[in-house]
């Protein structure tokens, strides 16, 4: 049965995916390629990416505002804040939380560092209900490298959490990497979903851990391009999902803009085949 057409789903640039641009170069970036929306890295993913001055009321901060005030892009989440087994949430992320609020976003990318499962589950409950105070909404990202890894683990720490402003965030990449079933999903409540990462990759997993970090972070394709079953996965999401493009892509001296704007074309073309508005493919030209 065709699902029932909804408004046409807002479309954000991950970070990631323009990962050499700063917080106010990536929204400059995202409004320029003709995106809804646009998400930042406040918190370096790895000791390889830039430290920038993008916790506080810093003049990249304030610029990357002022950014997003004239180009009227919707901020959809701040990242990424980890939760580690000496996470101090209040002491290490409320300035984080002080800046994601002041920059009007609403979701925050969390990711499972904690091999101690009771303990992620309290740091995650403690995280919520911090947030909460500045209308923020933590999103735990299953990445199958990360101790939490699958959505079965996800959904643990989220049931042992107990508190009602949490989400989990679902990555094609990690969904697909992680041995995941669309079925998982379903029973899940419809308000633990938030947005949704898209992207695409070769059906044959990596040989090993290396080259799946490497994958993720580095070489990815664009949605349509690749052999991940997009279309089942976002049938088994909430229809009015907002999709966050995570794709960075091997492309040396292709500019940021020039990526940004595949990058939107190719997921319109897929969302719109999945919501039953389109049936051409996104396969590169």
């Amino acid at each position: 049965m065709a699902r029932a057409l909804g408004p046409d789903r807002r479309i954000s640039l991950a970070p990631l995916t323009v990962v050499e641009l700063t917080p106010p170069e990536t929204v400059g970036c995202a409004a320029a390629a003709g995106f809804d929306a646009v998400g930042l890295r406040l918190i370096p993913a790895t000791p390889q990416e830039p430290k920038r001055p993008t916790i506080g009321m810093t003049p990249m901060i304030r610029e990357a505002r002022r950014r997003l005030d004239d180009t009227g892009l919707e901020l959809i989440d701040i990242e990424v804040l980890r939760l580690t087994p000496d996470t101090d949430v209040r002491a290490d992320y409320l300035e984080f939380l002080e800046t994601g609020a002041y920059l009007g976003a609403r979701q925050i990318l969390v990711a499972g560092n904690d091999p101690d499962r009771a303990r992620m589950a309290d740091r995650f409950a403690e995280l919520a209900a911090l947030a909460a105070l500045f209308g923020l909404t933590p999103n735990i990202e299953p990445m199958p490298y990360n101790d939490i890894g699958t959505v079965a683990q996800a959904v643990a720490v989220l049931r042992a959490a107990g508190h009602p402003n949490a989400g989990i965030l679902i990555d094609a990449l990690h969904f697909d990497r992680g041995g995941n079933t669309v079925a998982e999903l379903n029973p899940l409540p419809r308000s633990w979903f938030n947005y949704v990462q898209l992207c695409d990759a070769p059906a044959e997993q990596p040989a090993d851990r290396d080259a799946l970090v490497y994958q993720s972070r580095s070489a990815r394709q664009l949605p349509g391009q690749g052999g991940l079953d997009l279309d089942a996965m976002l049938h088994a999401l909430p229809a009015d999902l907002p999709v966050s493009v995570e794709a960075p892509i091997v492309a040396p001296g292709v500019p940021a803009l020039e990526r940004a704007r595949a990058a939107l074309r190719h997921t319109r073309a897929v969302v719109d085949r999945a919501d039953g508005r389109g049936y051409g493919t996104a396969r590169a030209c």
